[in-house]
């Protein structure tokens, strides 16, 4: 007993020592796994920022900006900005819902909310378009029920910014869900019912204290779904945008210029470095 009170009373400093000798052998390894993977991730990115300083590609960057490079860079940051605020709103409510409210079929979807992460963005686009285009089954059903011809109504056009955002939001939306849910569900319950006991609505409690409590997941997995979106290629060729992927591979593999591709990669790595710096500082990290 006397061993036992003495072990207990030994002060903050004293026990981290002795978990870091328990602990030791088995950490080192993972230390060195670490690195080793950390070093495997940076040398792309080595390899592209080498290229920075490479000459001879101002013919190909000057014949990119003068013909798609600016409509590719307009085209990237308005599908960016809308696949983020979708991603962020659906992500969001499906993970309020699940968590806060019990109805037939919850612990099911729970789940099954994540699943369009499994889906590669370019096989959702396949059979996204392929169901919704004018001669797929959900423009040839509408004819067919109302009697309409060819030209007697509106469907939106799906192989364009706005469909290509559509489509982005029904596959990423799960980093936001995935994020917020956990928030939802680990804040503490006595700020609820104290903002319940103090008179505000359930909505009230969404907007003024669990959405808040929420708001960095919810900034962080939409800013993973803003990464995805903006290194996509195979979609956005499938959907015939000019976007600033389609122009790095058209330096790359039409033009030849491998030089100049890197530099295109190396300014599409920067401005994910400042939406990292920036998602972090919004956060106080």
């Amino acid at each position: 007993m006397l061993r036992s009170l003495a072990l207990t009373r030994r002060t903050p400093l004293e026990r981290a020592g002795l978990a870091r000798r328990a602990f030791g052998g088995v950490a080192q390894p993972l230390v060195l796994t670490a690195l080793a993977v950390a070093l495997l991730i940076l040398f792309p990115v080595v390899g592209v920022l080498g290229h920075l300083a490479a000459g001879g590609t101002a013919e190909v960057l000057s014949h990119l900006l003068d013909t798609v490079l600016v409509e590719a860079v307009l085209t990237s940051l308005g599908l960016g900005l809308l696949v983020t605020i979708g991603a962020i709103l659906v992500g969001t409510g499906s993970a309020w819902l699940v968590t806060q409210y019990d109805f037939p079929g919850r612990r099911w979807l729970t789940w099954a909310l994540m699943l369009p992460l499994a889906m590669p963005a370019f096989v959702a686009a396949y059979a996204y378009t392929d169901w919704l285009q004018f001669s797929g089954p959900v423009q040839s059903a509408l004819r067919a029920t109302f009697g309409w011809g060819p030209r007697e109504y509106w469907f939106p056009e799906i192989r364009s910014v706005h469909g290509a955002a559509a489509l982005f939001v029904a596959v990423l939306y799960p980093y936001v869900y995935a994020l917020a849910r956990p928030a939802f569900i680990e804040r503490s319950p006595h700020l609820v019912d104290a903002a319940r006991t103090l008179g505000c609505t359930p909505r009230a409690v969404f907007w003024r204290v669990a959405l808040p409590l929420a708001r960095p997941a919810m900034i962080a997995g939409g800013m993973l779904a803003l990464m995805e979106t903006l290194s996509d290629y195979g979609a956005v060729a499938y959907f015939g945008l000019p976007t600033f992927t389609q122009s790095l591979y058209n330096a790359w593999f039409n033009l030849g210029d491998r030089p100049a591709a890197a530099q295109l990669a190396a300014a599409l790595l920067l401005t994910v470095a400042v939406v990292v710096f920036v998602e972090r500082r919004s956060r106080g990290a």
